[in-house]
Protein backbone atom coordinates (compact mmCIF):
# COMPACT_ATOMS: atom_id res chain seq x y z
CA UNK A 1 0.00 0.00 0.00
CA UNK A 2 1.48 3.47 -0.49
CA UNK A 3 1.76 6.41 1.78
CA UNK A 4 3.19 8.87 0.09
CA UNK A 5 3.55 10.05 -3.24
CA UNK A 6 6.56 12.98 -4.53
CA UNK A 7 6.48 13.90 -7.94
CA UNK A 8 10.17 14.11 -9.53
CA UNK A 9 10.37 17.88 -12.14
CA UNK A 10 13.89 17.44 -14.21
CA UNK A 11 15.55 20.52 -14.55
CA UNK A 12 18.93 21.97 -15.94
CA UNK A 13 19.62 24.60 -13.56
CA UNK A 14 19.00 23.33 -10.13
CA UNK A 15 19.73 27.03 -8.42
CA UNK A 16 17.48 29.04 -10.78
CA UNK A 17 14.85 26.56 -10.24
CA UNK A 18 14.49 26.60 -6.40
CA UNK A 19 13.90 30.14 -6.92
CA UNK A 20 11.51 29.74 -9.00
CA UNK A 21 9.63 27.42 -6.48
CA UNK A 22 10.39 29.62 -3.41
CA UNK A 23 8.34 32.27 -5.33
CA UNK A 24 5.07 30.42 -5.19
CA UNK A 25 6.22 29.57 -1.25
CA UNK A 26 7.63 26.46 -1.95
CA UNK A 27 10.77 26.13 0.66
CA UNK A 28 14.05 23.74 0.21
CA UNK A 29 13.61 20.88 2.72
CA UNK A 30 16.94 18.88 1.52
CA UNK A 31 19.57 19.79 -1.10
CA UNK A 32 22.51 18.17 -2.68
CA UNK A 33 24.51 20.03 -5.14
CA UNK A 34 26.53 16.89 -6.23
CA UNK A 35 23.48 14.98 -7.67
CA UNK A 36 21.88 18.17 -8.65
CA UNK A 37 18.79 17.46 -6.74
CA UNK A 38 16.45 18.59 -3.93
CA UNK A 39 13.52 18.48 -1.77
CA UNK A 40 10.69 21.10 -1.53
CA UNK A 41 7.59 21.45 0.85
CA UNK A 42 4.87 23.77 0.49
CA UNK A 43 2.68 23.17 3.24
CA UNK A 44 2.45 19.31 3.25
CA UNK A 45 3.57 18.58 -0.14
CA UNK A 46 6.46 17.50 -1.74
CA UNK A 47 8.12 18.29 -4.84
CA UNK A 48 11.76 16.97 -6.16
CA UNK A 49 14.07 18.90 -8.56
CA UNK A 50 16.24 17.00 -10.05
CA UNK A 51 18.98 17.96 -12.77
CA UNK A 52 20.44 14.33 -12.91
CA UNK A 53 17.25 12.80 -14.51
CA UNK A 54 18.69 10.69 -17.58
CA UNK A 55 17.84 13.28 -20.60
CA UNK A 56 19.70 14.95 -23.19
CA UNK A 57 20.21 18.57 -21.57
CA UNK A 58 18.53 20.31 -24.60
CA UNK A 59 15.50 17.77 -24.33
CA UNK A 60 12.34 20.08 -23.76
CA UNK A 61 10.80 18.86 -20.57
CA UNK A 62 7.06 17.54 -20.05
CA UNK A 63 6.46 17.08 -16.79
CA UNK A 64 2.81 18.23 -15.46
CA UNK A 65 1.80 19.05 -12.20
CA UNK A 66 -1.39 19.81 -10.86
CA UNK A 67 -1.72 21.82 -7.46
CA UNK A 68 -4.10 22.77 -5.21
CA UNK A 69 -3.59 25.73 -3.12
CA UNK A 70 -6.30 26.28 -0.11
CA UNK A 71 -6.96 29.81 -1.26
CA UNK A 72 -6.34 29.81 -5.34
CA UNK A 73 -6.87 33.31 -5.31
CA UNK A 74 -4.53 34.47 -2.61
CA UNK A 75 -1.73 31.70 -4.10
CA UNK A 76 -2.51 33.81 -7.20
CA UNK A 77 -1.65 37.18 -5.81
CA UNK A 78 1.30 35.28 -3.85
CA UNK A 79 2.77 34.37 -7.35
CA UNK A 80 2.54 37.98 -8.71
CA UNK A 81 3.77 39.65 -5.70
CA UNK A 82 7.03 37.50 -5.82
CA UNK A 83 7.53 38.59 -9.58
CA UNK A 84 5.89 35.92 -11.58
CA UNK A 85 4.43 35.95 -15.16
CA UNK A 86 1.23 34.65 -14.13
CA UNK A 87 -1.72 34.81 -16.40
CA UNK A 88 -5.51 35.30 -14.79
CA UNK A 89 -7.69 32.92 -13.12
CA UNK A 90 -10.28 31.45 -15.74
CA UNK A 91 -12.93 29.23 -15.22
CA UNK A 92 -12.18 26.02 -17.39
CA UNK A 93 -14.59 24.04 -19.34
CA UNK A 94 -14.40 21.57 -17.14
CA UNK A 95 -15.62 23.31 -13.86
CA UNK A 96 -11.93 24.16 -12.57
CA UNK A 97 -11.05 27.81 -11.26
CA UNK A 98 -7.26 27.63 -12.74
CA UNK A 99 -4.13 29.25 -14.00
CA UNK A 100 -0.94 27.43 -15.69
CA UNK A 101 2.61 28.77 -15.86
CA UNK A 102 5.80 26.82 -16.39
CA UNK A 103 8.82 26.45 -14.55
CA UNK A 104 12.28 28.04 -16.06
CA UNK A 105 12.64 24.16 -17.81
CA UNK A 106 9.30 23.98 -19.26
CA UNK A 107 7.85 21.66 -16.71
CA UNK A 108 4.00 22.68 -16.85
CA UNK A 109 2.07 23.82 -12.99
CA UNK A 110 -1.80 23.99 -13.58
CA UNK A 111 -3.24 25.47 -10.23
CA UNK A 112 -6.62 25.26 -9.14
CA UNK A 113 -9.35 24.19 -7.40
CA UNK A 114 -13.09 23.71 -8.29
CA UNK A 115 -15.81 26.42 -8.67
Amino acid sequence: MLKRLVPIQPVKHLPASIAFYRKLGFEVVERNEQWGWAMLRCGSCELMLDQSINQPADAARTAVVYLYPEDLPAFHRHALDNGLDVPPIEITFYGMAEFRIDDPDGNRLWIGHAD
